[in-house]
């Protein structure tokens, strides 16, 4: 039987203080291309006002699956749970790659149709951001100060990584066009 649910509308802003908190601690980024949803699990990302437009901030990696997914199809969906219960989702998404693994069937999650972007949310995430991407840029690894370097991109500075830049991450701007909470009807 097919479950059916409702979408209540969301203020982004009025809900800053639960997105920064579940941001911290990782949410899903859900990206969609030929008919295949992926999601990845992030703890880099922000809310602001650019253009006079919501902006959802992402940074992936390049040598990610999902930053080929988000170049090919400019849109996602930032994936929330307001509770702590989702720790085992977040792991599963953020140690196996999309290119290998569908992990939406593995783990059995539940995709709900997007409202104004070909992307899913996801039900067991409920609070849901639908974004657009309006603007991306590869960060500069030169204007990165070196104790960032040294933590989080080390293969730069020692020069052991062939294509160094494929480990810097892109920023991608998504306009936020609608947000809302799933929930069940049933």
């Amino acid at each position: 039987m097919r479950q059916h649910f409702r979408k209540t509308p969301v203020d982004v802003f009025g809900h800053l203080h639960v997105i920064g908190k579940a941001v911290k601690n990782g949410v899903l980024l859900t990206t969609q291309w030929n008919d295949r949803a992926n999601s990845m699990t992030i703890s880099w990302g922000q809310v602001g006002i650019e253009w006079n437009r919501p902006i959802f901030t992402v940074y992936v990696r390049g040598s990610r699956y999902t930053h080929e997914m988000l170049l090919h199809n400019g849109e996602f969906t930032i994936n929330i749970s307001p509770e702590r219960n989702v720790k085992r989702i977040l792991d599963f998404c953020g140690t196996r790659s999309g290119r290998d693994t569908d992990k939406i069937s593995e783990l059995g999650l539940t995709l709900v149709e997007g409202e104004k972007v070909s992307v899913p949310g996801i039900a067991e995430l409920p609070i849901t951001l639908e974004c657009r991407v309006i603007y991306r840029q590869m960060q500069d690894w030169e204007a990165i100060p070196d104790y960032i370097l040294e933590k989080f991109y080390p293969s730069l500075l020692s020069g052991n990584s062939p294509l160094p830049v494929r480990d810097i991450h892109t920023m991608f701007y998504g306009e936020v066009v609608d947000a809302y909470v799933i929930e069940s009807e049933e």
